[in-house]
């Protein structure tokens, strides 16, 4: 979510617009948090549908032609599927070989790239949420890490302000808002840990909402230059008051990856959810 944005800003200035931002958030949050809690089919179905939605804004963005995307998006639900089921390794593979073959149909990167893009949510989400072990609490740790991220980088950003994050990609954002962004996530993810499983707060854990963090406000600006170079303000106009999907998930692609990562690396690819909390 480009939350700090000078269009989104203007856009959103007034106190209906702001109230159709809130309005919005509660029932993302809402809808985000049942589908989490719930996990199996209820979960898959509903991260298989933010996936294509991601998917056809991306495609449409860079490419104008949202037709393409009919029949990747398919084999990404395909995958979504597979990893809900717990057959990781098996979605992976879908989601590699319907890549492979936009680029080699299509000649070129950009839908390849959105495959990915959309497929590391889905996928992601999935794998985290369907461990065998704290799987919900995983979950829960890293939406309250990006939730936390991008409102504290907004309140921060907008109360103190001071230099420019990255003034090129997002003129903006501030590295106030930056530090801020950071301090909520370690403070949201740590409570989010205890209140699920009464996970112990240690070193480790306070590192890794760092690192998710850290990932998050990545991807907000990575989506912010995609639509700096297609000149787009927005990915879509699917959510009132707030754009498409990908505006509001572009930080969670990053992080829900490298949550993903690094609960396999240190938990195993059976895992993820103990190896991300447990330290």
């Amino acid at each position: 979510m480009n939350i700090q944005d000078g269009a989104q800003a203007q856009r959103s200035g007034g106190s209906g617009d702001l109230l159709l931002r809130t309005v919005s958030s509660v029932v993302l949050l809402s809808l985000a948090l049942g589908a989490a809690y719930l996990g199996g089919l209820v979960a898959t179905v509903v991260a298989a549908f933010f996936a294509v939605i991601v998917l056809f804004e991306w495609v449409r963005m860079t490419s104008g032609k949202s037709e393409r995307s009919i029949v990747f998006a398919v084999a990404l639900v395909a995958a979504i599927l597979a990893a809900g089921f717990g057959m990781t390794l098996l979605a992976c593979a879908i989601a590699g070989l319907a890549t492979i073959a936009a680029a080699v149909v299509f000649r070129e990167a950009w839908l390849p790239s959105g495959i990915v893009y959309a497929a590391v949510l889905g996928i992601g989400i999935m794998a985290i949420r369907e461990a065998p072990e704290y799987g919900f609490a995983a979950l829960f740790f890293v939406l309250a890490v990006v939730w936390a991220t991008d409102s504290g980088a907004y309140f921060a950003g907008r109360l103190i302000g001071g230099p420019k994050l990255s003034p090129v990609i997002s003129p903006k954002k501030t590295w106030s808002g930056a530090i801020g962004g950071l301090a909520a996530a370690v403070l949201a993810g740590c409570a989010a840990a205890r209140l699920t499983q009464d996970v112990p707060l240690t070193v480790p854990l306070i590192a890794v909402a760092i690192v998710l963090s850290v990932f998050c406000q990545a991807g907000d600006l990575f989506e912010s230059w995609v639509k700096r170079r297609f000149g787009a303000k927005d990915s879509g106009s699917l959510i009132p008051g707030h754009g498409g999907i990908m505006d509001r998930v572009d930080g969670l692609i990053f992080a829900t990856a490298s949550a993903a990562g690094i609960g396999a690396v240190h938990g195993g690819a059976d895992g993820i959810g103990r190896g991300l909390l447990l330290w």
